[in-house]
């Protein structure tokens, strides 16, 4: 079987191999790659849950084709068409070399534990293009302690909690293979619907800031990241706008008629990150900048 990496996916017997660009080949009985000369680049995706369907979704609507991964994809991606399926699992190292060579990566996963991610690193030194790692705002330090309120605003070269785990596998994937991170802020979209969080009492009506992003947003995000992002830098994702829980719970009453399971107050000031790198240094013009336009569209 021959699948082409570049536009649509075609097909056709051939033995049992798989044919990626022109010069990848794909031994499909052991599941792994076998680069000869490169032309096209692989996109490889690596944890396949929700920033993942979307990723591949809109490969799929470019018209452009991508690879996604799990532990056991015979299981775990039956929504996704065999010849993009690959097994590969962070903590078995034997599955590492199903990656093919020369491929843009976009680390969907938390980059834990730091032992794993750098012993992973060094076997991708000579293997990976680019690669994009999906952080989290939630990497800046915490200023609940804070009395200023509203919070300041928290660009890219705010400090980091260097104890947290998932921090310290990030920031060695971007000093050791120039990564680039994509800090993300909360992520909602179809199925990820912020009005049920407030009707299941998961968030209620309280001065802590917001910041969110849109599923489909991110997922062209990480696109324009690996053409234009450059190595080694952060980017914070979000739509810019923060807003208060109250805010998003009282327009939620007034516009759907949805209230709160909950009267538990939030003390925490939370946090206003900008995106402001984002816009200018990777030029994204966002398809849902309005959360509540947005929130229309999802009931």
């Amino acid at each position: 079987m021959l699948l082409h990496y570049g536009k649509m996916l075609a097909t056709s017997q051939m033995g049992g191999e798989i044919l990626l660009a022109e010069d990848t080949l794909v031994d499909q009985q052991n599941n792994r790659h076998l680069p000869t000369k490169q032309t096209a680049r692989p996109l490889i995706i690596l944890g396949y849950g929700y920033t993942g369907r979307h990723l591949l979704q809109l490969t799929l609507q470019q018209e452009t084709s991508a690879l996604a991964t799990s532990r056991n994809p015979a299981q775990q991606l039956t929504a996704v068409s065999p010849p993009q399926r690959l097994e590969f699992d962070l903590a078995r190292p034997e599955t590492w070399e199903h990656l093919p060579t020369g491929a843009d990566l976009v680390w969907c996963f938390p980059a834990t534990p730091l032992s794993t991610v750098q012993r992973w690193a060094e076997t991708q030194r000579s293997r990976c293009n680019r690669l994009v790692v999906l952080s989290s705002t939630s990497a800046y330090e915490s200023a609940d302690d804070s009395t200023d309120y509203p919070p300041p605003w928290i660009d890219e070269s705010a400090p980091i909690d260097q104890t947290k785990p998932r921090v310290q596998g990030e920031e060695y994937l971007r000093n050791e293979l120039g990564a680039i991170l994509l800090r993300v802020a909360g992520i909602y979209g179809l199925g990820r619907n912020p009005l049920d969080w407030i009707r299941r009492g998961r968030v209620g009506p309280s001065r802590k800031y917001v910041n969110l992003i849109h599923g489909e947003d991110l997922a062209a995000i990480c696109l324009a990241a690996l053409e234009r992002g450059q190595p080694g830098e952060a980017y914070n994702v979000s739509d810019g706008t923060p807003r208060t829980w109250v805010e998003i719970c009282v327009t939620a009453q007034q516009r759907w008629g949805v209230t709160t399971a909950t009267t538990k107050e939030d003390p925490s000031p939370g946090k206003r990150i900008s995106n402001t790198k984002l816009r200018v240094q990777l030029g994204y013009n966002l398809k849902h900048p309005d959360l509540y336009e947005a929130l229309q569209a999802l009931t």
